[in-house]
């Protein structure tokens, strides 16, 4: 794979996420019919735009803030089953490279999670800049990616009697970000 890497549609210098007005989601299969949804309340990250235009990512999502509005599967997705919080408090992404696809881009990086580092894709969408309301400019960014939970040690099976299982392998991850342009 080529490390091509883009000039960034926004203006040189860091741009912090705000996460009151981003989400990181997710959603996983249920009883192989539904599909459970719920996303992270604690996140942090930063896009830098070097003078040249280049851009980097990365990012810290606080696991214990998990939120599926059910606090008794929130707290077993936090246990060794699942993330084992306790152990690996934070999963993180760090970009490695930014490459076109058609209008939109394709943000390839290293994410961690339960210990364990993997290459992903995110399929980047960038929605623009506005100036803000007082405090400087703020760009959106809409990205998704599918991940197998147990490429990163998430490899609880619980088989369910007439075949299937409780909880799919396949992870969908949305981010709605917008970001602000520090001063």
């Amino acid at each position: 794979m080529s490390a091509t890497t883009v000039t960034a549609p926004i203006q040189a210098g860091t741009w912090n996420i705000d996460p009151a007005h981003s989400t990181i989601g997710f959603s996983v299969k249920h009883l192989m019919v539904s599909k459970v949804r719920g996303k992270f309340d604690t996140f942090s990250g930063t896009i830098t735009v070097a003078q040249d235009g280049t851009p980097s990512v990365s990012a810290e999502i606080d696991v214990n803030s998990i939120n599926t509005g059910n606090d008794q599967r929130d707290g077993h997705i936090r246990s060794a089953d699942f993330f084992d919080a306790e152990k690996y408090p934070k999963a993180t992404f760090v970009s490695t490279a930014v490459r076109p696809d058609g209008d939109d881009y394709v943000l390839t990086g290293d994410f961690t999670l339960k210990g364990v580092t993997r290459p992903v894709d995110l399929a980047l969408e960038f929605n623009g800049v506005n100036p803000g309301m007082g405090n400087g400019p703020v760009a959106g960014f809409e990205a998704s990616t599918v991940i197998n939970r147990k490429d990163f040690g998430i490899d609880i099976e619980m088989p369910l009697e007439g075949g299937g299982v409780v909880v799919g392998d396949k992870i969908t991850i949305t981010l709605e970000i917008e970001a602000g342009l520090q001063a």
